[in-house]
């Protein structure tokens, strides 16, 4: 009798447990569900990631020629007259990679009003930089830095960052991290209009 009133007892404490585990998992897919059937949850998690918001600052440029891919020697002054946006980046940094195609459609979209990029590879040789030129089919102006020259002028070490510079050649605007096209549109082309 005493071993009957025991498989009863575990036959329940077996079903409680049971019910307990089957409403966590339907509570746990009533929350997946909604969050994949709601398009807001998505979107807005998409707009987390790429809304890196730029610190407004005002300081002169700072003094840097360097090497760019042709083979010749650049420095920021010879874009005086230009809105300039200087990025510091890497071949192998993630955030880096998913920023160029948004470079390069502001770029492409702005620079007949005499706007223009300068992407500052810190660190890879030509080889990789030119490679990652054609894989991404950039058309804007790149440098070589190897030894951190701009890293160490703009007084930044993380990747991306970016500066844009108004055309008198005064640092308005300052970036650490992915930049979204959206961002680039509404701080970026208010510099390349209002300074026309």
């Amino acid at each position: 009798m005493k071993k009957h009133q025991k498989y009863r007892k575990q036959k329940r404490n077996d079903t409680a447990l049971s019910a307990v585990f089957g409403g966590v998992l339907i509570l746990v897919g009533a929350v997946l569900f909604a969050i994949l059937r709601n398009p807001n949850v998505a979107s807005a998690s998409d707009a987390l990631l790429n809304s890196v918001v730029p610190m407004g600052v005002e300081f002169p440029a700072p003094d840097l020629v360097l090497e760019n891919v042709k083979g010749g020697t650049q420095s920021l002054e010879d874009f005086r007259g230009q809105v300039v946006l200087v990025n510091n980046w890497a071949t192998w940094c993630p955030p880096c990679k998913a920023e160029m195609p948004s470079l390069q459609e502001f770029y492409a979209a702005h620079v007949e009003e005499g706007f223009t990029i300068v992407a500052i590879n810190a660190g890879d040789g030509k080889p990789e930089v030119d490679k990652f030129a054609t894989d991404y089919a950039l058309t804007f102006n790149l440098w070589l830095d190897p030894d951190g020259a701009a890293l160490n002028a703009f007084r930044n070490g993380n990747l991306p960052s970016s500066y844009v510079l108004d055309r008198t050649g005064t640092v308005r605007y300052a970036w650490t991290g992915e930049i979204s096209y959206e961002m680039l549109e509404k701080y970026v082309t208010p510099v390349i209009v209002d300074s026309n």
